[in-house]
């Protein structure tokens, strides 16, 4: 027990203290300050708000309602009236000292219609909220011409009276499920990243202690089972203190920022009350997950003799990986899809799969134990196996071939019994 203790403190030691653990940890830092801030940024790089649109009105009846709507649309869009030649207007575009002109007409039904030019095409808000606007106006007109009073362009317009109700009482609210999404989604992705970076290591550190003939003088005093739990505990644990610091910093960078992230992606995944529960879970499966993976990655590892080979022997646990991850994003906006539920029982995608579900759904107790019962007992079948095939692999050397290698290592594992 004493060796298991030596391998893991100098596996964790050396991982905190590395540089490549020093620089993910403050790019990730990095990246959620820039998430939280982004509205602030964007703010500032764009400067100031402030749009000045020309208009040109044809029709000598429309430019006072169309500009009196559009203040009352958008206050930062500042609408002027000229009689300018379109050659002047066009100069004036270009040279940024207006933001376009919006020339108005009437068509050949009677109706409003116009043309918007600016010097790119690339602000289509502005255009929508014109056209918007004008849309507005056209339908005041279309109303006239068929005598209709403006109560009944009111209820012709008005939007439908629409309700979406659950009728399980447990059911999560629109509300709940926005902040449920948030928090689910931000941790699929830690888990995606951390089980793949770390798993990596895993095989990586392996590799390396073969390729340099370390193993060998490390077997002879610890035993290669006991080395490869070691070895897995000791980044379990310097994954856990990077998790420990990245959430803490996201969680006070987010709650800090939370009234400023509003709107599109903001109001998909909210981030308003974080449920610790869900929280708990996510460490659970994270761990869980983790060992998983980590113990396949471990004896994959052991079947590397060179660095190189190491992507090449761990791509089929990459791509499990990577296909649970895209499943989970599949099933975020329907949890309850029935590949949802069949894959969340099967282990390696327990971790993604049942997470997402027990976040996003009100579960029935025994279907989250049962997930991690498979899940623990998948942990412990592929120990074993692992353990025997990591024991003979640790002293194979030579090209790299997966079953080959694999079942060369049993029969290593069993001589050395």
């Amino acid at each position: 027990m004493n060796n298991f203790w030596i391998v893991f403190s100098h596996t964790y030691l050396t991982k905190i203290k590395s540089r490549q653990f020093l620089i993910t940890t403050v790019i990730t830092l990095a990246l959620i300050l820039l998430m939280t801030e982004l509205p602030n940024l964007i703010k500032k790089f764009n400067g100031s708000d402030e749009k000045t649109i020309v208009l040109v009105d044809q029709t000598k009846q429309l430019a006072q309602p169309f500009t009196q709507m559009m203040e009352k649309t958008d206050k930062h869009v500042t609408i002027v009236q000229r009689t300018a030649n379109e050659e002047k207007l066009r100069k004036q575009v270009l040279n940024g000292d207006v933001d376009g002109y919006l020339i108005l007409s009437f068509g050949a039904d009677g109706l409003p219609k116009a043309v918007f030019k600016t010097k790119s095409l690339t602000d289509q808000s502005l255009a929508d909220q014109l056209q918007s606007v004008l849309q507005r106006i056209r339908s005041q007109q279309a109303a006239q011409h068929l005598n209709l009073s403006q109560e009944q362009l009111a209820q012709l317009n008005a939007p439908v009276d629409f309700h979406h109700v659950a009728v399980e009482k447990q059911a999560k609210s629109e509300k709940e499920l926005s902040q449920a999404r948030g928090l689910v989604y931000a941790l699929l992705i830690i888990i995606y990243f951390a089980v793949i970076m770390y798993a990596t290591m895993i095989a990586t550190e392996v590799a390396t202690e073969k390729s340099s003939r370390v193993m060998e003088i490390l077997i002879s005093s610890v035993s290669p089972v006991t080395h490869m739990f070691a070895k897995i505990a000791g980044v379990v644990f310097v994954g856990l203190t990077q998790l420990i610091i990245i959430f803490g910093f996201g969680y006070y960078a987010i709650k800090s920022n939370l009234e400023k992230m509003s709107g599109g992606f903001f109001d998909f995944f909210g981030f308003g009350d974080s449920s610790f529960v869900i929280m708990l879970y996510g460490l659970l499966f994270f761990i869980l997950g983790f060992l998983l993976y980590a113990t396949i990655a471990a004896f994959l590892g052991s079947l590397t003799s060179r660095i190189e080979d190491v992507n090449q022997m761990i791509s089929p646990l990459t791509f499990l990986i990577v296909l649970a991850f895209m499943l989970a994003i599949f099933g975020l906006n329907n949890p309850e899809a029935p590949f949802v539920t069949v894959t969340s029982f099967i282990p390696f995608f327990t971790p993604m799969l049942m997470f997402l579900r027990v976040g996003m759904l009100d579960l029935p107790l025994w279907q989250t134990l049962l997930s991690i019962g498979l899940l623990i007992a998948s942990i412990v079948i592929l120990a074993v196996f692992g353990a025997r095939v990591y024991k003979g692999g640790v002293l194979m050397y030579g090209r790299s071939n997966l079953l080959k290698e694999m079942k060369k290592a049993l029969q290593l594992s069993k001589e050395n019994k």
